[in-house]
């Protein structure tokens, strides 16, 4: 994370943390507990990184305030946690993240805006061995910029949700159907170097194991 932190940074691109905590913010549910950290998100975050009525707006956002008819948002994080602590649900492969709003994201922008657009949950294996999964799809993916926060984000989205829900961590997976190894900010030779910087620090820490 360091060397691609400091990759990024040395090109003007936002660093890990920033990208993960549009999926999942992380500290504030480590200060506030839940479900008290969705009002703070809410009333507190929002109104000071809402920019104009063109921005497409966290993820985190879009999964705890999905717009309804009667104007009361569905929080559909909270919604899944609810279900599966209830022992009456016997809907258990109903567990939905949309994303995407054809309102906002329809647009003449072909790469810009929102690029995660749903994600579903699934529930592993049978009684105190059931796990929770999650497959996240992805439109579009810039797999050198984004990747990993986006990574760290749904795994720490996915934990939230096992923990809080009461039940065991399972697999992530992510399919991008356009996924996008970017090279505009920098060259394949940038890259290179970065890869093998990576590749001594795993293995300096599997040797530190």
């Amino acid at each position: 994370m360091a060397e691609v932190d400091a990759f990024l940074s040395g090109h003007g691109k936002k660093p890990i943390e920033t990208v993960a905590n549009t999926i999942f913010p992380a500290a504030l549910y480590r200060r506030y507990g839940a479900p008290q950290f969705f009002d703070r998100f809410r009333d507190n975050v929002l109104p000071k990184v809402r920019r104009s009525g063109a921005w497409s707006g966290y993820y985190f956002e879009r999964m705890m305030e999905l717009p309804r008819a009667d104007g009361q948002p569905i929080n559909q994080i909270w919604g899944i946690v609810e279900r599966l602590r209830n022992p009456n649900v016997r809907a258990l492969n109903k567990f939905e993240l949309l994303i995407f709003d054809p309102a906002r994201d329809v647009n003449d922008s072909p790469y810009g805006g929102q690029c995660l657009s749903f994600a579903s949950l699934k529930l592993i294996g049978k009684g105190d061995d059931r796990r929770l999964g999650m497959t996240a799809l992805y439109r579009n993916h810039y797999y050198i910029e984004k990747l990993l926060g986006n990574l760290i984000g749904l795994g720490r989205l996915l934990e939230f949700i096992a923990k809080e829900g009461g039940v065991a961590l399972g697999p992530l997976t992510i399919v991008s159907t356009n996924a996008t190894v970017d090279t505009a900010n920098w060259n394949r030779g940038d890259l290179k170097q970065l890869f093998e910087r990576c590749d001594q620090a795993s293995a300096h820490l599997l040797a530190a194991a």
